[in-house]
C-alpha cells in the first residue's frame, strides 16, 4: 500500500507539473523562440530538449542556462520560468530530459558519470548550434537536475554559476540517515521512475539491495553520486552556487543541503522555505511569481552578466515554517550558534492523572534510567510523505499529535515549562542521550514539538537514528542533529521532545524488547536549542 499510495503522489505532481508547464512545440511570443531539439548525447545517445532563445541578432555571444529536467519529469518543466529569463535577461535556456526517462535515449544512471557528461555535451552544442558562448555559462534545477547541475559544475570548470533546487548534497544522508532506510522516499522515486523510465544497472543494484534488506552494500553507489564529495572541486573551480530546500523535503532533508552550503568558499546563498520536495519553487518552474525563481535569476545576472544586484559573496535567507517574513543572514552560523542547552530529566508522573513526562531542564539534575517498549507506534509521526509538506508550505496546517495521548509505554516524552515570551526556534536541534536496547537492533525517531495550552503539538523537527548488531543491554551513546528548523513559539508553549521506535515514513528496525534511555553526571542527556 504504501508503494502505491507513494507512486500515485509522485505521478500526481508530475502530471501537475506538465500541465502547468507544456508550451507549444514551436512558438514565437515577446521575442523569444520555443523549439524542440535532439541533442547528441555521452555514448551517442539522443536527448530530447526545449531551447528557449531571444529573437534578433546578437553582437556578443549570449549567455547559456542548461537546465536538467527533474527525475521523472520531461524537458517542458522549466519552459516557463526559462522563457522569462530569455525575455527579461536574454539568455539562451536549453531544458532537456535526462537519460532513460521518456524520449531520450539510453538508461536511468542516477546522475552518474554518463549523466554529467551528457550536460557537458549540451553546452557543446548549445554553444555550436545557438546563439550562446561559453564564457557565461550557468545551470540550474529542481531535484534531479539540482544533483546534476551541482556535479556537472564540479566536473566541467565553464559551468560559472548553479542554482540547485530542492536537490541533494549527500545521497547517504537523505535516503539513508542515520543507517535508517527512508522507505517512502525510496518507493517514492523508484515507483515513479518505473513508470517513466528504463533503469540502468546501477540504479538496478540499488534497487535489489533496498528490497533485499542489504542497503549498505551499495552506499558507494550513492557515495559517489554526491556533491558533498565533490566539494574541493566545486571550491577549485569557483562556482558560485545558490542553494535552495524546503524545511521538510521528503527526500533531501536540509541538513545535508547546510553542510554543503557551510563547506563552499566560493560566492554562494541558501534558501530555504516551508514545504516539502519541489513545492516551494514548483510555480516559479511555470514562470509564474516566486521569491526563490527571482532571486535565481538576480543570481545569474550578477555572476554572468556582470549586472549589480547588490548579492553578497555569502548569504542565507530563511522563510520560517509558520512564518511569512523571509530573515536574511550572513552564514548558516550565525542561523544557528544561539542555543540554550536544556538537561533531559527522568519521566515521572507530576500527579495521579498526568502522563509520565520528563523536564527539559535549564539545571542538572541527578542520573536516572528510563525503559520503553519498543516495536510499537504511538501518535508521534513525522507525517504523510509530500502531502504533510505541501500542507505545511501552502497552508500552513502542520503534522499534529495529542501530546497527552501519546502512549507512554512506547515512548519517552520531556517538556519545557511555558515560555512566557515564546521564542523563535532556528537552527538545527541536537539531543545527546544514553541508549541501552534489550535486542541486537532498535530504530529510534525523536520528534520536536510546539505544544499549546490543551496539549496539540505541532511539529516543528524530526530525525530518526538505528543501532544495528549491537550487543544486547551495552550502552550507547547516541547523539542526533534533528532537521534544521525555524519555528515561532508563541508565548505560553511549550517545546515537547517525544523519542518513540515506529514511523511509517522509514523502515522499522526495532526487534522488539525495551529500550532504555539514561542520563548521569559524566554523559547528561541533552536537547540543544538554536534560539534566534
Amino acid at each position: 500500500m504504501r508503494r502505491i499510495l507513494s507512486t500515485a503522489a509522485a505521478t500526481l505532481i508530475a502530471a501537475l507539473c506538465g500541465s502547468l508547464l507544456a508550451p507549444a512545440a514551436t512558438a514565437e511570443t515577446n521575442g523569444v523562440t520555443v523549439h524542440r531539439a535532439s541533442i547528441p548525447g555521452s555514448g551517442g545517445i539522443t536527448l530530447r530538449a526545449k531551447v528557449i532563445e531571444p529573437t534578433g541578432e546578437s553582437a556578443e555571444p549570449r549567455p547559456l542556462l542548461v537546465m536538467p529536467a527533474s527525475w521523472a519529469t520531461p524537458n517542458i518543466e522549466y519552459v516557463g520560468a526559462a522563457a522569462r529569463l530569455a525575455y527579461e535577461s536574454g539568455y539562451v535556456v536549453v531544458s532537456y530530459t535526462a537519460r532513460g526517462f521518456y524520449a531520450s535515449g539510453g538508461e536511468v544512471e542516477v546522475a552518474g558519470e554518463e549523466d554529467v557528461a551528457d550536460a557537458s555535451e549540451v553546452i557543446d552544442w548549445a554553444v555550436a548550434n545557438t546563439s550562446a558562448g561559453e564564457e557565461n555559462v550557468g545551470m540550474a534545477g529542481i531535484s534531479y537536475g539540482a544533483g546534476i547541475s551541482a556535479l556537472t559544475a564540479a566536473s566541467d570548470p565553464r559551468v560559472d554559476a548553479i542554482a540547485a533546487m530542492s536537490g541533494w548534497a549527500d545521497l547517504v544522508a537523505s535516503l539513508y540517515p542515520n543507517r535508517t532506510v527512508n522507505a517512502s522516499g525510496a518507493e517514492l522515486l523508484l515507483g515513479v521512475g518505473e513508470l517513466t523510465g528504463r533503469f540502468g544497472a546501477d540504479l538496478t543494484e540499488l534497487e535489489n539491495a533496498y528490497r533485499e534488506h542489504r542497503t549498505e552494500e551499495a552506499l558507494h553507489l550513492a557515495e559517489e553520486r554526491s556533491p558533498i564529495n565533490k566539494l574541493d572541486e566545486l571550491n577549485a573551480n569557483g562556482t558560485a552556487v545558490m542553494l535552495a530546500n524546503s524545511w521538510q523535503d521528503s527526500l533531501f532533508p536540509p541538513k545535508q543541503i547546510t553542510d554543503l552550503f557551510s563547506g563552499l568558499t566560493g560566492p554562494k546563498r541558501l534558501m530555504l522555505a516551508p514545504g516539502d520536495h519541489a513545492t516551494a519553487e514548483l510555480f516559479g518552474a511555470a514562470g509564474l511569481p516566486n521569491h526563490i525563481w527571482d532571486t535565481a535569476a538576480r543570481w545569474f545576472d550578477q555572476q554572468l552578466r556582470g549586472v549589480d544586484e547588490g548579492m553578497a559573496d555569502s548569504a542565507v535567507e530563511i522563510q520560517p515554517m509558520n512564518g511569512s517574513e523571509w530573515k536574511r543572514y550572513p552564514d548558516w552560523r550565525s542561523v544557528t550558534d544561539h542555543a540554550t542547552t536544556r538537561e533531559l530529566t527522568e519521566p515521572g508522573r507530576r500527579h495521579l492523572f498526568a502522563p509520565e513526562t520528563g523536564g527539559l531542564s535549564t539545571e542538572r539534575g541527578p542520573g536516572w534510567r528510563h525503559s520503553i517498549d519498543s516495536g510499537d507506534p504511538t501518535l508521534a509521526n513525522s507525517g504523510l510523505v509530500l502531502v504533510s509538506g505541501a500542507l505545511q508550505g501552502y497552508a500552513r496546517i502542520p503534522v499534529g499529535v495529542s501530546v497527552p495521548l501519546v502512549d507512554r509505554d512506547d515512548a519517552a516524552v520531556w517538556a519545557t515549562e511555558p515560555y512566557a515570551d515564546g521564542v523563535n526556534v532556528t537552527g538545527t536541534p541536537r539531543l545527546r542521550v544514553n541508549v541501552t536496547p534489550e535486542d541486537e537492533s532498535v530504530s529510534l525517531f525523536a520528534y520536536l514539538y510546539d505544544v499549546g495550552p490543551l496539549g496539540n503539538g505541532s511539529l516543528i523537527s524530526h530525525k530518526p537514528v538505528t543501532l544495528r548488531n549491537d550487543s544486547p543491554g551495552v550502552r550507547s551513546r547516541v547523539d542526533i542533529s534533528l532537521r534544521p528548523t525555524s519555528w515561532q513559539v508563541a508565548e505560553g508553549h511549550r517545546l515537547v521532545l517525544v523519542v518513540d521506535t515506529v514511523d511509517g515514513r522509514y523502515r522499522d528496525e526495532s526487534s522488539g524488547g525495551e529500550v532504555a534511555f539514561g542520563s548521569s553526571a559524566e554523559q547528561p542527556a541533552t536537547l540543544r536549542v538554536p534560539v534566534g
